[in-house]
Formats: C-alpha cells, structure tokens, sequence
C-alpha cells in the first residue's frame, strides 16, 4: 500500500501535464489537433508498455506492437455490430454474430493479448542479446503474416471498419496515466530492481540466485497488458484499423520515443514521448511544402521517416542514455531541492 502510495506521488507531475494538455486542447483545438493529441496518449501507453520490459531488461523489444494489433482486432471483432460484421467477415457467422459493449470486449482482449504473452513469453524470456531481439521482431511478424492472411476473419490488408467510436480524448488520458503509473510502480517494485540488475549483469544476476527467466516473464506479460490497452484506445477512437497499423511504422515510431527519453527512466518515456511527437508534426507539416516567412518551400516526402531513423541514430551515437538517462522527474526535483538548501 506504500509503495503504491508513493508512486502515486510520482506520477502526479505526468498526469497534471497530461491533464492540463487535454483541457487546453478540448477547450481551444480543431477537431484535427483532438485526434493528433488521442494519438499522442495512444502512442505514450505503449511507450509505457515497451519501456515495462526493455527498459528494466535491457533487452532489445521488437515485438510489443503485436500485442497492440492482437488486443486492437480482438476488441474490434467483439464490439463491432452484427449487421456489419455479416457483410464483411462472412466466412465467420460464428463470430459476426456475436456483439458485446466495449467494457466486456475490452477484458476478454486483454486477456486473449495476455495469454498470448504468457505463451509466447515462455520461449522468448529465455533468450538474451542478439537472439531475444531477432525472436522478438519474429513475433512481430508472425502477429503480422496471420492478420494479413486470415481473412475469413481479420478481412486480411484491407481496413476492418465500422467500429464504433466509443472512446474519447479524456479516457485516453485516464489510460495514458494509469499505464504510466503502472510502469512507475513496477521499476521500483522488488521485481523491477532485481529485473534492472538481470541487465545490468546477467551472470552476476544468475550467481545471486535470481531467477531470470521469472523476472523477465513478468514484465513481459506485464508489458504486453499495457501495450493491449493501447491497442483498445486506438481502435475505439479510430473506428478503422488494418493490419499496417500494427507493424514495422509504429514500432520504430514507439522505440524511437523511448530511446530519446531514457528507456531505464519512465519519465523518460514520458519525455520522448512528447518531444518525438512534436517533431512528427512538424515534419509532416514540412513535408507538403508549406510557406514560411514568404519563401516556398518544396515538397519533401519521406521527411517523417527520415526524422525517425535520425533520432535514433543521433541518440544512439551522442546520447545513448537518452535525455533523461536513469533519472526520474522525482529524481531532478529532489536535486533541485537540495540546491536550495545549500544556498
């Protein structure tokens, strides 16, 4: 109770900002800057979920996008109505007949999306270095390859629609903020420092009697529960989803957020978050060739992507810890407090 108690302190400084940016928006945005902060919440739940295992693992994660797509169909599947779902997945009566309200969907998806973890996990968590990485981006394919190919059921690359838009920009921030409490609450839990230390040094880890393929089993299962929540933002907000949504874009989108932040710090998520965000738009917007200051600027497609693999790139050569490194915001202001009584 404690320990939740003081993480609750912790998060306090992310969710007031997180808070404070929806009223704002709500209250002086477009329709189009609504939807561009929803994506941003989405987008942070996930970088929460990543940052759960690969950051206290350090272990590379290619594969938590998958869980967002098995999550995001499987709610889409149960809650979209029958009458659109006879036409478009025919081959499938058994489950186009089936509707349920968006809260039954949304459990029975993310506990289909944490039993495929727990599954999956149990091979994956034994692997370390160069192969828990290519295992992992494996998943992330084989995900890919059955929603492409089953289409009796996922109607295979073309968009799953209809969906209804249950969800709005003030459940996305409730979410954003539970899943970075969670990750908060799991770093500094006993698991969380003895998964830290399997990264740190794995056979010391080993030597000590840590049991490693535990630990990782449960950020793992962990991680993919938050990722799945994200998944559920995404389709009840969109109403649309394809198989594409859910592949090599977004996770090299999310992996670039939280390797800019700091991914052993989930303030650091926080911040990468944010800060990759911004550049996104900004890079988008630069892509039509917009005016500026009377000078034309020409088209540059592709500008988005390159931005991604920049940031990484520059983060990886100059700042490999990332902005914030291991430090939390409860970290700096402790800091900063000290500063002021030494004056």
């Amino acid at each position: 109770m404690n320990h939740a108690f003081l993480t609750g302190k912790r998060t306090l400084l992310p969710a007031l900002i997180l808070l404070l940016s929806g009223v704002l928006i709500t209250v002086f945005g477009e329709n189009y800057q609504v939807r561009v902060a929803y994506i941003f919440y989405v987008n942070l739940v996930i970088v929460a979920g990543l940052q759960i295992f690969m950051g206290n693992s350090n272990l590379a994660h290619l594969g938590h996008v998958s869980f967002v797509g098995i999550a995001a169909y499987v709610v889409a599947l149960l809650h979209t109505p029958t009458t659109l779902k006879m036409a478009m997945i025919p081959a499938a009566p058994w489950l186009a007949g089936i509707e349920l309200d968006f809260i039954t969907a949304s459990i029975i998806a993310l506990a289909i999306t944490v039993a495929i973890a727990w599954i999956s996990g149990l091979a994956l968590c034994r692997l370390s270095g160069v192969a828990s990485t290519i295992g992992t981006l494996a998943l992330l394919v084989i995900v890919h390859v059955v929603l492409v190919n089953w289409v009796d059921v996922t109607r295979g690359p073309r968009a799953f629609f209809g969906i209804p838009v249950t969800l709005n920009i003030w459940w996305a921030i409730g979410v954003s903020v539970f899943a970075v409490f969670v990750a908060k609450f799991f770093r500094d839990s006993r698991d969380g420092v003895q998964l830290r230390a399997t990264g740190d040094n794995l056979l010391a880890a080993r030597a000590m009697g840590l049991n490693v393929t535990g630990l990782r089993l449960k950020a793992w299962v962990l991680s993919a529960f938050v990722c799945g929540l994200g998944g559920i933002l995404f389709t009840l907000f969109m109403g649309t989803i394809a198989p594409k949504s859910f592949y090599f874009h977004l996770t090299f989108l999310t992996i670039a957020m939280l390797i800019l932040g700091g991914m052993r710090s989930v303030s650091g998520a926080f911040i990468g978050t944010i800060v990759v965000a911004i550049g996104f738009e900004i890079m988008r917007s630069l892509e039509n060739g917009p005016e500026i200051l009377g000078l034309q600027l020409p088209t540059m497609f592709g500008l988005t992507g390159f931005f991604l693999g920049a940031i990484i790139v520059f983060v990886l050569a100059f700042r490999p810890d990332g902005i914030l490194g291991n430090d939390e915001f409860e970290d700096h202001w402790r800091a900063f407090k000290a500063s002021r009584k030494g004056h």
